[in-house]
């Protein structure tokens, strides 16, 4: 069976639309989760108009060629994978590290000395007591603090949480 480079053609524009609005939508969902409502509004605008142009031409052709919706499916698949890449790349808005050690009270100090806002609390943990320190960065930059907290203390525990708002003032709290 010889597969007409029309079909071939028309296929790959399927996959690269497909991964080009479901990687939109990636980008959609977490600017939506941020609060960014004009990013979100630009993105759904374009990932659907995208999508209902692509949809419509493999409805018209779906039984022209079975590699249609394989193609449709592959674009999908790889949307969200790329899509996902992309976005952590991104890393819009900020994240706060909850981090929990015995030996807080040092790690807030360096972590404050290297210019980051960190904000303690004293607390009992299942072996005894800890300190639990809030650690506010942008979220590109957690995987270099969490690398660094583990620098500090390789047996801390962390959680990591999105910031969805926060107060105006940016030096409240611990620095």
């Amino acid at each position: 069976m010889v597969i007409p480079w029309s079909v071939i053609g028309w296929s790959l524009v399927i996959v690269v639309a497909r991964i080009a609005d479901v990687s939109l939508g990636t980008m959609r969902t977490v600017a939506v989760v941020n609060g960014r409502r004009n990013l979100a509004w630009m993105l759904g605008f374009v990932e659907v108009l995208i999508w209902i142009l692509v949809v419509s031409e493999v409805i018209k052709t779906v039984n022209q060629s079975p590699l249609y919706p394989i193609a449709y499916a592959l674009g999908f698949a790889m949307g969200n994978f790329i899509g996902i890449t992309i976005e952590g790349r991104i890393g819009f808005g900020d994240q706060v590290i909850r981090v929990f050690s015995r030996k807080g009270t040092g790690m807030a100090a360096t972590i404050r000395n290297e210019g980051h806002r960190v904000t303690e609390f004293e607390g009992k943990g299942r072996d005894g007591p800890v300190e639990m320190l809030f650690i506010e960065t942008r979220r590109r930059g957690v995987p270099a603090m969490l690398r660094r907290v583990r620098e500090i203390d390789a047996e801390c525990y962390y959680i990591v949480d999105d910031i969805r708002a926060a107060s105006a003032s940016r030096h409240a709290g611990g620095k």
